[in-house]
């Protein structure tokens, strides 16, 4: 007789919930709740769920989504606004510190032409330029992005060169070269956005108005215009929901590609791994970073083969980077006077000391993460880890880029669907923006002095350090899990759902069988015969 953790099919196709199955947020979030009575208040019990021909939650967050990108749009145009000068030629109006002052800044702008998208003769990884740095001067450069973000950049240059083509004949509005190539990446990173915020609704299952928390989270306002993030995003979480409907090689591909645009993507192998190692199914895992992998090669190999030196600036550049000013590091060089983490590039050589600690913590805090995942009462949902080891891997990096924390939003959603609490931290993350703003805008010119903005870092850090306490707790004590309190036992887990650990160690997880199996969902019953 199957063990009850067993009973369901393990390649058994999916079930679709019925619209009573899912969980409402209006009546179990005290945030949500509150937010519906300006429109009549929480769901009725007998209303009518399910029935309305257009408007399913999928469909509500992806139409918030497009809200919040519109948003987000206008609060960077105000970096492609331009004037004319004495000359009577059109200039971009970047004049008197408006990209600070206005919050406007976005790399896109920039990168047109620091990384020469407005020259036709261009190719990224294939074309160097000369450049003077803070180390050498007339250093040899090239494309600095991973080869998906990198080729994603061109082809929009080469869209909106196309653009102006069609313009100068009357047919399009024209505009500054760099505006166009803006609104054109604006509008295909919105795509993308709007796939992660699909891809996480079609995970969550039984609760997927948590989606509405990636549509409209606070960070999207700020950050979705800011560089190419959302494309990786994007591909994790479809990666992700691919592996929730037991599809491990499509999985494969998406994380590959996402590797292919930032390397974030591959940390959800060694999540992957562990989840894989406890309940015996390392040879699913082994397919998934087999594709992975190939994936990744097949998009890089051609330009390591032909263009070897520039695929390689990636790579060297964030070997030779210093610390961010919004990072840990820089927090305690200011507070302490200590200058160890960047010493050595006063002489223009890598940050040695700087790169070996980040090493160090980065690898005991995966150490720390795999420690859990193993010990843990009941073993812990994809969610959990992945935003354990995305946050550990930004907390203890050198480099955290505003943007980076959009990589936190739909992992969060997946980890702890706690509206209050992950408004709260997305509110603080995105209230950086405005110090670090007028930190860059520098004192001279009535900006903020650092020890004010790496106050705000400080705060955010902490905010992120708390969410990883409380899933943790939630990871040791499973019945405090909105998820699994709802029925479910790894929405996002694929194979892993419901699945009887099969691996112990010695001395780990003693107490695993103290916390019982969560039984499958029940069937839906049949529909009344018409």
């Amino acid at each position: 007789m199957p063990d009850q953790a067993t009973a369901e099919e393990p390649d058994a196709a999916p079930r679709t919930l019925t619209p009573a199955e899912r969980i409402v947020p209006s009546w179990n979030d005290p945030l949500a709740s509150a937010a519906t009575r300006p429109i009549g208040g929480p769901l009725g019990e007998h209303a009518a769920v399910g029935r309305h021909w257009f408007w399913s939650p999928q469909r509500v967050g992806l139409g918030l989504a497009v809200l919040a990108l519109v948003l987000c749009w206008f609060g960077k145009a105000s970096c492609i606004q331009q004037y004319q000068d004495s000359s009577g030629a059109s200039q971009l109006d970047w004049r008197a510190g408006r990209p600070f002052v206005a919050m406007c800044y976005s790399d896109i702008v920039p990168l047109y032409s620091s990384e020469r998208l407005n020259d036709p003769k261009t190719f990224p990884y294939v074309s160097s330029w000369q450049e003077d740095t803070q180390t050498a001067q007339n250093q040899t450069r090239y494309m600095e992005y991973p080869v998906v973000t990198g080729l994603f950049q061109w082809i929009n240059a080469k869209l909106a060169a196309g653009w102006l083509s069609v313009a100068n004949s009357g047919w399009l509005p024209s505009a500054l070269p760099v505006a166009i190539y803006f609104n054109i990446s604006a509008f295909w990173l919105s795509l993308a956005w709007l796939i992660t915020v699909w891809a996480t609704g079609r995970t969550m299952k039984r609760r997927p108005w948590d989606a509405v928390l990636v549509a409209i989270s606070p960070l999207v306002l700020v950050q979705a215009f800011t560089n190419f993030d959302a494309i990786a995003t994007a591909c994790t979480a479809a990666g992700i929901l691919a592996w929730s409907r037991k599809r491990p090689e499509i999985a494969g591909v998406l994380l590959g590609l996402g590797a292919a645009a930032k390397l974030y993507p591959l940390l959800l192998l060694g999540v992957l791994f562990v989840l894989c190692l406890r309940a015996g199914k390392l040879r699913t895992w082994g397919r998934t970073a087999a594709f992975t992998v190939l994936t990744w090669l097949i998009v890089n190999v051609p330009f390591i083969l032909v263009a070897t030196r520039g695929w390689w600036e990636f790579f060297r550049l964030n070997t030779l980077r210093p610390m961010d000013p919004d990072s840990i590091y820089n927090v305690i060089s200011y507070t302490t006077g200590w200058t160890g983490f960047d010493g050595v590039l006063q002489k223009g050589q890598t940050p040695a000391i700087l790169n070996t600690v980040i090493a160090v913590l980065f690898l005991l805090c995966c150490a720390g993460i795999a420690y859990v995942a193993l010990t843990a009462p009941r073993r812990p949902r994809l969610g959990q880890l992945a935003f354990l080891v995305v946050a550990a891997f930004l907390l203890t990096n050198k480099v955290w880029s505003p943007q980076y924390s959009l990589w936190l939003v739909p992992l969060a959603v997946l980890a702890i669907p706690r509206w209050r609490l992950l408004l709260s931290w997305m509110v603080i993350d995105a209230l950086v923006w405005a110090p670090r703003m007028f930190y860059y805008l520098g004192i001279d010119h009535k900006g903020l002095p650092e020890g004010w903005f790496l106050g705000t870092v400080v705060v955010r850090d902490l905010a992120v350090v708390g969410i990883c306490v409380l899933v943790i707790r939630e990871i040791y004590r499973p019945r405090t899990d909105l998820i699994r309190l709802a029925g479910d036992d790894d929405p996002a887990g694929g194979v892993l759902e419901r699945a009887r650990d099969r691996v112990t160690f010695p001395g780990f997880g003693k107490h695993r069988q103290a916390v019982p199996t969560v039984p499958p969902v029940p069937p839906a019953p049949p529909a009344p015969e018409s």
